[in-house]
């Protein structure tokens, strides 16, 4: 099996089009195509089966895509490993970070970690914890520092420290002027993250719990700078943080809604892939979050 017949057969897959993969490969379509029947004689099976206008995978082409996905990763954390080695690097390290937390643990983390290692650069992603889990698991980052990650065989992760997510609203919401009950909340509509995001999650999950309907969510985002104004500005609940609307930018004009069975206290992870490469910096970088996470995580 070649390897670039692998490449091409993935691409393929993804696209479901072998003119749209030619064109995104700069390959001939005929190439492409003896590239696939070459894949096929080897393996004894098909890959492909037409579907209208397009291609789809087989059950067997289904099963190659994810060995060969796999096998792509670790064709590349070999090559990274062999540069670091070679070069006597201490490497580049691949973060991702909740945005909900960001402003307040990376400074420190990333001071510490230069003064450790002075030449290690970074790459540094912040967003939403279900698309930091999709690209650590894609091999994209190194590692994520989000709302722990329980049950997943293909991650590794450790507690750092635990938060709590609140939910806000202008200081002249008029949700303060009568009795708060959670179900009060229902009338108002809200601005929240995806409903792939843990937080988003347990919010749902809260009202339907107590047999209420589900926040009416008239703006969904993942910008946590975008927030505070629009929420001043307007009568949509939310859901952050209590270090965010503590201490983050533009937060005086916003008050917590103070509800004990809508407080999450949450544990905060740095998760990694289990048996993946790591740099020697990202190395150093994961045994600073195990050992003192905590101490990083400042209001200051």
């Amino acid at each position: 099996m070649d390897f670039r017949d692998l490449t091409y057969f993935e691409t393929i897959a993804e696209l479901g089009h072998v003119g749209k993969a030619a064109e995104k490969l700069n390959r001939s379509q005929p190439a492409l195509t003896k590239s696939i029947q070459r894949l096929e004689e080897s393996l004894g099976t098909r890959l492909f089966q037409r579907d209208g206008r397009g291609i789809r995978l087989t059950a067997a082409g289904e099963l190659l895509l994810a060995r060969g996905r796999q096998l792509s990763q670790n064709v590349a954390e070999i090559q990274r490993e062999i540069r670091d080695f070679a070069s006597g690097a201490v490497g580049n390290v691949r973060l991702g970070c909740a945005a909900s937390m960001a402003e307040y643990l990376l400074p420190q983390l990333t001071a510490a970690l230069l003064q450790r290692t002075p030449d290690v650069t970074l790459s540094l992603v912040i967003g939403q914890d279900d698309l930091l889990k999709e690209s650590l698991c894609a091999g994209r980052l190194d590692m994520i520092i989000c709302p722990m990650i329980a049950s997943d065989p293909r991650l590794t992760s450790h507690s750092i420290l635990e938060d709590e997510m609140i939910i806000v609203a202008s200081r002249q919401h008029p949700v303060f002027q009568r009795p708060l009950r959670l179900e009060e909340l229902c009338q108002y509509r809200w601005i929240l993250p995806g409903s792939a995001v843990s937080a988003r999650r347990w919010v749902d999950n809260l009202f339907l719990s107590r047999q209420l309907p589900t926040p009416f969510v008239q703006i969904e985002t993942n910008s946590i700078s975008l927030l505070p104004r629009l929420i001043a500005l307007t009568n949509l609940l939310s859901f952050i943080a209590r270090e965010t609307l503590e201490c983050g930018q533009g937060m005086a004009r916003l008050r917590e809604v103070p509800l004990d069975e809508a407080t999450l206290t949450r544990t905060i992870g740095v998760s990694t892939r289990a048996g993946g490469y790591l740099s020697p910096a990202a190395q150093a970088m994961l045994q600073l979050l195990k050992e003192n996470g905590k101490s990083f995580f400042s209001k200051a």
